[in-house]
């Protein structure tokens, strides 16, 4: 079954808007992996514009499904990753200026230094996933720096809505990327940018094993609730996946 990873993130944002307590990360994601969410992924960014150094560490020590930290690869939070030891690191590119990642990490061109990095945390034993946009090289770059996962970055998927040509295109782009990960030895999870209506398809990708999804999620839960958010888009993936295998069985006995 394909798996649920939920960032975050945005609770704390709405927190540091008043720069006060609440609401807590740390209960937010006790909260969703009670109501079906595989992981837990946040975001250390160094201008820690959401998530605090705080929230990490409680996070170690109360999730309970799988910690997934996302990071750039700046020295003092690549410091903190390995004292907190998440079961996994997920390396993606940042800027201050961004409002959110922008696109995948140019592994072709930073491989000496993604390679370093990954190896740090091959030493503890961290599973490393890079961030990266569907592109030939970029998976052949990943599986030549020793990373165990990719994430392929689905925002030029979600953006192309409502062309369904562009569509279309986009989702063969991450079918491709995903099927020629494989090929290289890599495991694929996908993210950026999916919501309650665009994430069948990305789900019906057999390879994908886990989409991380966090804005949508929260914005949902303004208007629901964080349980039943969580809830309605671990259905709206397994319906996607669910297709898949469907189409796969009627194939069969055609």
């Amino acid at each position: 079954m394909i798996k649920l990873g939920v960032n975050i993130d945005h609770v704390a944002t709405i927190r540091q808007a008043r720069k006060t307590y609440e609401p807590d990360p740390v209960e937010a994601a006790y909260i969703c992996e009670k109501n079906g969410g595989d992981g837990i992924t946040v975001h250390l960014r160094e201008d820690r514009r959401h998530i605090q150094d705080r929230d990490v560490r409680m996070l170690r020590e109360t999730v309970t499904t799988r910690l997934n930290l996302e990071m750039g690869m700046a020295p003092e939070i690549i410091k903190i990753a390995l004292e907190i030891k998440p079961e996994q690191v997920t390396l993606v590119p940042e800027k201050r200026e961004e409002v959110t990642t922008e696109g995948g990490l140019d592994v072709v061109g930073s491989l000496e230094r993604v390679q370093e990095v990954v190896a740090l945390f091959n030493q503890k034993k961290i599973r490393v996933s890079l961030f990266i946009d569907p592109e030939a090289e970029q998976v052949k770059a990943s599986a030549e720096a020793g990373a165990d996962f990719i994430e392929l970055h689905t925002g030029t998927y979600a953006n192309a809505w409502p062309d369904e040509d562009k569509l279309e295109e986009e989702l063969a782009a991450l079918q491709k990327a995903s099927t020629l990960a494989r090929e290289f030895g890599l495991r694929v999870n996908g993210g950026h940018g999916l919501n309650y209506h665009n994430v069948a398809p990305v789900a019906a990708i057999a390879e994908m094993e886990e989409l991380n999804i966090g804005h949508s999620i929260i914005s949902r839960a303004v208007m629901v609730g964080l349980p039943a958010a969580v809830r309605e888009m671990k259905e709206a993936m397994i319906v996607g996946r669910r297709t898949v295998v469907t189409d796969k069985i009627l194939r069969a006995h055609s």
